[in-house]
């Protein structure tokens, strides 16, 4: 098993000659007005977690969206400060978080426009309509330009390497090596790549294209997503397609075409859980929520149309409906995080799991007992740590996942030895958890009822054989293991490199 320890010694023995540039939309820190005072704060991400430790070790910058209501009052002349914030120990490891700023318009037209009214629902096949508009490609054109600009004010003459990430900079490659032929340039696709007759409708699909094949190396969660991209490309545009090497070859450059299942600190989340702080919140939300000795279906998700939450209601519907017998017996806690409320088709969903989880209480309910609680107030780590200690079953139910990593904190968790994942088989976690979870479609809304009485009902042998498997997949599998094999691969990129 690769640890943090295994993955900076790596990074500092392959990158040490070139400086690492990592560029994403959210930043890893963020600095927030709280209480009169100017704060500073990690967001919860998996991605942070996998990537914090390698910028450190290389001393690198972080190019993101200074999105923080205190971030401007921490920066120096030129948009830059050094995270995470100063300790007293002098040797700490630190890096530079260089941040780019947009208007509202821009945001608007960049990121709640192109990227998630088009590109999103363009990826998942959930069956929302993708929404293209000229003004929002035009924002996302200028901000890919921007953060180009920024990269490479950062670079200057050096030899870099720019990690870049998703799905909000697909034009980002092609406007560095434009400028700078000879960076090293790499790009993780976070969500799925759909099938080339999806893909054909953007207007853009050529310009879309083009720019990610400017990277040295694309990669994506599983190999469908690579075949997928590799189809797109074979329809689209000219180009030749090595499919034993998995690269494709244009205007006499190669980017190879790869899959790195992420994933999540095993190590850190199985011993987080141990803490008195975990302990503490899962005594006071076992309270909270009249808990008692329930066995409780835990969902946690962000409030998206691609998670499947209506149809995890529908599910608990029918079960209550078919086996009466388990009302006041069961509960399934909702934790529905509030996400991207300012596009319509989300306040719609958010409007329909509160109408569904009404109807189920008002249905079922008797002596204080409700079948739904429905939360939607953030949490801390630690909080969402102690949820999934209460959980009997956690539920992810996707109908469309690049990977999904609730499932693997879920299982990463559970030191007990004990709990049972039911997961959706459209998360990209399935591909990797299927032999020890309980895999359903959540479109069969009478099999997805039957499953949950299945993990209700199975016995504790086989409950802690299943876990077992998955812990050591997870354990094996980590969030370093995945950044460690990226790095490895980017090393052998054929041009002037190391």
């Amino acid at each position: 098993m690769l640890t943090r320890k295994d993955l900076q010694e790596l990074a500092r023995e392959k990158l040490s000659d070139h400086l690492l540039i990592v560029v994403s939309n959210r930043e890893p820190y963020i600095h927030v007005f709280k209480e009169g005072e100017v704060k500073c704060l990690r967001p919860a991400s998996g991605l942070v977690t996998a990537l914090d430790p390698v910028v450190k070790a290389c001393s690198g910058i972080w190019v993101a969206h200074g999105s923080g209501n205190a971030d401007k009052t921490v920066v120096d002349k030129n948009s830059r400060v050094v995270v995470p914030p100063q300790t007293n120990d002098k040797k700490a490891s630190t890096y530079t978080l260089k941040r780019v700023w947009m208007s509202k318009e821009e945001e608007d037209g960049y990121y709640y426009g192109f990227s998630n009214k088009g590109l999103w629902p363009l990826c998942h096949t959930a069956y929302t309509r993708p929404l293209f508009k000229h003004s929002d490609w035009l924002h996302y054109i200028n901000v890919n330009k921007r953060f180009a600009d920024a990269v490479l004010e950062e670079i200057g003459g050096k030899d870099a390497f720019v990690f870049i990430q998703d799905y909000h900079f697909a034009l980002l490659p092609k406007f560095l090596k434009e400028k700078r032929a000879n960076l090293n340039v790499a790009q993780f696709w976070h969500i799925p790549w759909p099938n080339p007759e999806a893909f054909r409708i953007c207007p853009w699909k050529k310009e879309i294209l083009e720019g990610l094949l400017a990277n040295d190396l694309l990669g994506f969660h599983l190999r469908y997503f690579c075949d997928n991209f590799l189809e797109t490309i074979d329809r689209e545009i000219e180009a030749r397609i090595d499919r034993e090497r998995l690269s494709v070859f244009r205007s006499g450059k190669e980017t190879l075409i790869r899959c790195y299942p992420i994933s999540v600190d095993f190590e850190e989340i199985s011993s987080l859980v141990t803490s008195e702080t975990v302990k503490r919140e899962a005594e006071k939300f076992k309270k909270e929520f009249d808990l008692g000795n329930k066995f409780v279906l835990l969902g946690l998700d962000r409030m998206d149309y691609t998670k499947g939450i209506p149809e995890k209601l529908q599910a608990l519907d029918k079960l209550l409906e078919k086996y009466p017998e388990y009302i006041g017996k069961i509960v399934l806690l909702q934790k529905g995080t509030l996400s991207r409320i300012h596009i319509q088709e989300y306040k719609n969903l958010n409007d329909e799991v509160n109408t569904l989880a009404e109807k189920l209480n008002w249905k079922y309910s008797s002596d204080g007992w409700s079948p739904v609680i429905l939360t939607k107030k953030d949490l801390s780590y630690e909080e969402v740590l102690a949820l999934y200690q209460l959980a009997g079953a956690c539920i992810v139910s996707s109908l469309q996942d690049g990977m999904n990593l609730v499932s693997k904190e879920f299982v990463s968790s559970r030191r007990d030895g004990d709990g049972i994942l039911i997961l959706s088989q459209f998360a990209g976690a399935s591909r990797e958890l299927e032999e020890g979870a309980l895999i359903i479609n959540p479109y069969d809304i009478d099999d997805f009822a039957e499953t949950i009485k299945k993990a209700i009902e199975m016995p504790k042998t086989e409950r802690r054989q299943r876990i077992k498997f998955l812990r050591q997949v997870v354990e094996e599998n980590n969030i370093y293991k995945w950044i460690s094999e990226i790095i490895s691969d980017i090393v052998t990129l054929e041009d002037n490199y190391i």
